[in-house]
C-alpha cells in the first residue's frame, strides 16, 4: 500500500513540475500576444530599427511589423485600407490628409521629431560644390531629388531651391527618386553629382559628405508627426508603442541618429 502511495505521489509531483515548467516557458501565459504594424517614413528606418529592438526586449508579448517608405506612398496605402496601427510621416501634409478623412484615432496625433535639409555630394567629388547655388555649375549634370508629390524630402528640397530662385534650372538636371533613401543611394554610388536629403540620412553614410545646410527659414519646418490609425485592432497596444516613442529611451535613440525632439 505504501509503495502504491509513493508511486502516486511521485507521479503527481512529476506532473506538477512539468506544468510549472510549461507555465514559465510559454510566452503566451499571463500576457496576450499582439501584433502592431508601424508605417513610417523611410528616413526613420535606422532609428526605428533600434527602437524596435529596445521595445520588444521590454514587451516580449508584442511583435512590431515595420513598414518603411515615402510618406505619401504610405498615406495612400492607409487610405486604401492597409492594416496599419501607427503611422509616422516626415511632414504634416500627409498626416493632415489622413486626419481630414477621419482616419486617425482621436487624440493620438502628436508632433514627434525635427530634422534638417542638407546638400550632399559623393565623398570623392571634385566639382567644387559648396552651396545650393553651385548646383547651377555646368559641371553638375545630375542632381537627385525626391519626387515632391509623394516624398516630403523632395518637397522640402523644392522649397529650398524655390527660395533661392533656382528651382526650375536645377529641376532640369533632376533625377527623381521614390524616397529619400534612394536619393542617398544615387549620391553614394556616384550616379548623380549631388542630392538633397535630410541631415539624418547624410549622417548615416560614410560615402557622402554634407557641403551645405539649408537654414530653417528656407523651407517649412521638417516635423515628423505620429498618430494611431482609427482602424487599429488593438488601440491599447498601438497607443502604448506611440507613448514609448516619446519616452526617454526612444528619445535617446532618436538623438543618437541625429533627430531633434519636438517636446523633450
Amino acid at each position: 500500500m505504501r509503495t502504491f502511495a509513493r508511486s502516486v505521489a511521485a507521479l503527481l509531483l512529476t506532473l506538477l513540475l512539468t506544468f510549472a515548467a510549461s507555465f514559465l516557458a510559454s510566452p503566451t501565459i499571463g500576457a496576450q500576444r499582439t501584433d502592431v504594424t508601424v508605417s513610417a517614413a523611410i528616413s526613420l528606418k535606422d532609428a526605428l530599427d533600434a527602437i524596435e529592438s529596445a521595445y520588444t526586449a521590454r514587451h516580449s508579448e508584442v511583435t512590431l511589423s515595420m513598414n518603411y517608405g515615402a510618406s505619401g506612398t504610405l498615406q495612400l496605402q492607409i487610405e486604401q485600407g492597409a492594416p496599419v496601427d501607427v503611422y509616422i510621416s516626415a511632414a504634416p501634409k500627409e498626416m493632415d490628409a489622413l486626419e481630414s478623412k477621419g482616419l486617425l484615432l482621436a487624440g493620438t496625433r502628436k508632433d514627434l521629431l525635427r530634422n534638417g535639409i542638407v546638400l550632399i555630394v559623393p565623398t570623392g567629388s571634385t566639382l567644387g560644390v559648396t552651396s545650393f547655388q553651385d548646383l547651377l555649375k555646368p559641371g553638375v549634370k545630375r542632381v537627385a531629388l525626391g519626387e515632391p508629390v509623394t516624398v516630403p524630402a523632395g518637397k522640402y528640397a523644392q522649397e529650398v531651391l524655390t527660395h533661392l530662385g533656382i528651382y526650375d534650372r536645377v529641376n532640369a538636371k533632376a533625377v527623381l527618386a521614390k524616397d529619400v533613401r534612394q536619393v542617398l543611394t544615387y549620391v553614394e554610388t556616384g550616379d548623380v553629382d549631388a542630392g538633397i536629403v535630410y541631415t539624418t540620412d547624410a549622417l548615416s553614410s560614410k560615402k557622402v559628405k554634407i557641403v551645405a545646410r539649408a537654414p530653417e527659414d528656407w523651407h517649412a519646418p521638417v516635423i515628423y508627426p505620429v498618430a494611431v490609425i482609427k482602424t487599429t485592432k488593438d488601440p491599447g497596444a498601438a497607443k502604448a508603442f506611440e507613448d514609448f516613442l516619446s519616452g526617454p529611451q526612444a528619445r535617446a535613440i532618436f538623438e543618437k541618429y541625429g533627430f531633434s525632439i519636438v517636446n523633450p
